[in-house]
């Protein structure tokens, strides 16, 4: 049985990931498809739209074989960690005979360049990017004029402007770096542009078009935004403009679940960040990933001026640092993920279990082959934790306690009653 390996964060599920999925498995032969997933958090530096467990069963009606989680600490980091995080699962589930990606280009080979160029870094890149740094621009910014000018063209540089083809590459990176044999492919997105906010006319609108557009689907209950009236559509006329944008099974899901799991915003964490923040001080807060020292005293100078989390990272937002960079240095913040643990899991070879959050039933041959030939224990409830080596159990810990602080929202938001980590159920379709 071939099977090849997708990363996603689904969030929500729409007809382009369900296009992925079946072209995945054309493109490359395979007899079936598993997913590495990003949990309660996503690379943006933001929560998900909705929990994990949602967007797996999602994945699983439309043709994932099983879903596993990505552990938080990279689910949540820089593009080249949140790739280098799930292409090591993938790859030490022993199973995978190929990885396939979306990609704005859809040019594997000048992909690969890039990859090439970024991973060996030949001296005159290093100049020309540090030429750049040093000039006050963003690190992508330097990127992609370094790029421009090592490569005399602008056709490796304009691929970095694109989000699905940067992760692209940091997938062939990481294949890469752990000399996998895992066979990459690409296969070019469909549709709207990622950041497109509104819905497409052909179906194959954006995760962050349908993402805003369920951002209205309930004034009474939305924090996005501070204050002011909203004349908010019906959320039957909601789900009728997604007819034709997310698969029947998951618009059925996004009925049934309406104002029970979600939407979750940002700001529904506004008042546990603040008071995250409000513990710590600029030498304690650099311990945090992507926290500099610079943004560490810009956080503590502005604290005063904290009205929501949306607010504060517009607040804190320089020509230097991304606002995607600080919605990922807050999170961390929020979730306790620091530096020096993450370069202990990094030592420890990426990945100590594979968390399993759902699979198919008449897919259940592929558990059987990840259980006999992955290095890695298979996670299918959490009670199979107790024999972790110690750097397991801390990196388990953090991924329950960022999900136990997801669900706190979303029950005390929806007033439903709270199921803690250990009592979620494995999906089984």
């Amino acid at each position: 049985m071939k099977i090849v390996g997708l990363i996603a964060e689904y969030n929500p599920f729409h007809n382009g990931h369900l296009y992925h999925i079946q072209e995945a498995k054309r493109v490359t032969g395979a007899d079936t498809a598993i997913v590495v997933m990003s949990g309660d958090y996503v690379q943006r530096g933001v929560p998900s739209i909705m929990p994990k467990q949602l967007r797996a069963e999602m994945a699983l009606k439309c043709g994932a074989a099983a879903v596993f989680e990505l552990p938080v600490c990279y689910a949540t980091g820089s593009a080249e960690y949140f790739a280098t995080g799930a292409v090591s699962l993938l790859d030490r589930l022993g199973i995978v005979d190929s990885i396939c990606f979306g990609s704005e280009c859809n040019d594997l080979k000048a992909m690969q360049h890039i990859a090439s160029v970024l991973s060996e870094e030949p001296a005159e890149y290093r100049r020309l990017l540090k030429k750049h740094l040093k000039s006050g621009a963003s690190y992508p910014t330097a990127r992609f004029s370094a790029m421009t000018e090592y490569s005399s063209s602008s056709m490796y540089a304009d691929i970095l402007k694109d989000p699905n083809n940067i992760l692209g590459i940091e997938y062939l990176k990481a294949l890469k770096k752990l000399g996998s044999s895992i066979r990459p492919y690409t296969i070019r997105r469909q549709g709207s542009h990622y950041h497109e906010e509104n819905l497409s006319s052909d179906s194959f609108s954006s995760a962050s078009a349908i993402r805003s557009l369920l951002a209205h689907s309930g004034s009474a209950l939305r924090t996005e935004r501070a204050g002011g009236t909203f004349d908010d559509p019906p959320f039957s006329s909601i789900l009728s403009d997604l007819e034709d944008q997310v698969p029947f099974s998951c618009l059925e899901l996004l009925k049934d679940y309406h104002r029970v799991t979600y939407p979750i915003y940002q700001n529904d964490f506004s008042i546990l960040l603040k008071y995250k923040l409000l513990n710590k001080h600029a030498g304690s807060l650099i311990r945090y990933m992507d926290v500099s020292e610079e943004l560490a005293h810009r956080i503590c100078a502005q604290l005063d001026n904290f009205f929501n989390y949306k607010q504060f990272c517009d607040l804190l937002k320089t020509r230097e640092i991304t606002q995607t960079r600080i919605n990922r240095a807050l999170l961390h913040i929020m979730l306790g993920t620091k530096k020096e643990a993450l370069s202990e899991y990094i030592d420890g070879g990426y990945h100590y279990y594979a968390r399993l959050l759902g699979f198919r039933k008449d897919r259940a041959k592929v558990l059987s082959r990840i259980a006999k030939e992955s290095p890695l224990p298979l996670l299918a409830k959490l009670s199979d934790s107790i024999e972790l080596p110690a750097a397991g159990q801390r990196m388990l810990r953090n991924d329950i306690l960022a999900s136990n602080l997801y669900m706190s929202v979303v029950t005390d938001k929806y007033k439903t009653a709270f199921q803690n980590e250990y009592r979620q159920g494995l999906i089984k379709i």
